[in-house]
């Protein structure tokens, strides 16, 4: 296992770095982290392929949500230079028929003007209780999608679209793999990330309860401690 490696944060849909500050500023790694940029692609392959090229050597990609999927596409694009792997919030199967529609049909939301809209609803999904009646927490999310504004939200929608089934990737990895999540998920449930960890012949399982989609952000010391855990262990 190699002592050295350079994390690779990857933000989730309509989400900024700001979703991993306390992450980067607190995680010790033998080198600096990166921040992965999902903007200005409609292809999870091309996001990879640009987060791939950010080091050399050894990586531990870090994704939540979005993020994840282009995580894994990372594993399965360059296995040999994954050091370790984090899934926070994510899933490893393509959208079914009914979520491929609702996705579909936020597209058609947010390019007929109703861009607030979509972000409006889509908060309701990312945070949990909570988290919702923090006022500061809801006031960076709504900075973050902003930042990344409408014309990028819908290529990272169709990126979605069209990303693979990760299940083949995941039974392969020799590397040992975190998957984490919020016991209050409704995006992503925390079923998923159990069957996650099922495939991954090295995976530590970690559910957060009382935590919604955004666990980075609602529950920072948690995910901080479990992403050590994990650099100290490779």
């Amino acid at each position: 296992m190699p002592s050295s490696f350079t994390p690779i944060f990857i933000p989730g849909l309509i989400l900024t770095g700001d979703l991993f500050a306390a992450q980067m500023a607190d995680l010790q790694s033998p080198y600096p982290p990166q921040l992965a940029n999902t903007l200005g692609r409609d292809s999870i392959t091309e996001m990879a392929r640009d987060a791939l090229a950010l080091a050399d050597g050894p990586l531990v990609p870090v994704g939540l949500s979005m993020g994840g999927y282009v995580a894994m596409e990372m594993a399965r694009l360059a296995p040999e230079r994954m050091a370790g792997l984090a899934l926070l919030n994510t899933a490893h199967r393509a959208d079914d028929e009914a979520k491929r529609k609702q996705r579909a049909a936020t597209i058609k939301m947010a390019e007929s003007d109703r861009f607030r809209g979509v972000t409006r609803h889509l908060l309701k999904s990312f945070l949990s209780p909570q988290a919702m009646a923090d006022d500061a927490v809801v006031a960076r999310v709504f900075a973050m999608t902003e930042a990344v504004g409408r014309t990028n939200f819908v290529r990272q929608q169709h990126a979605i679209l069209g990303r693979r089934d990760q299940s083949d990737t995941l039974a392969g990895m020799q590397v040992p793999v975190l998957v984490l999540c919020g016991g209050l998920d409704t995006l992503t449930p925390p079923a998923l990330s159990v069957d996650m960890a099922g495939l991954v012949p090295d995976s530590r399982l970690v559910i957060l309860d009382d935590v919604g989609h955004l666990s980075s952000l609602e529950a920072p010391q948690a995910v901080t401690g479990a992403l050590q855990q994990l650099f100290d262990a490779l």
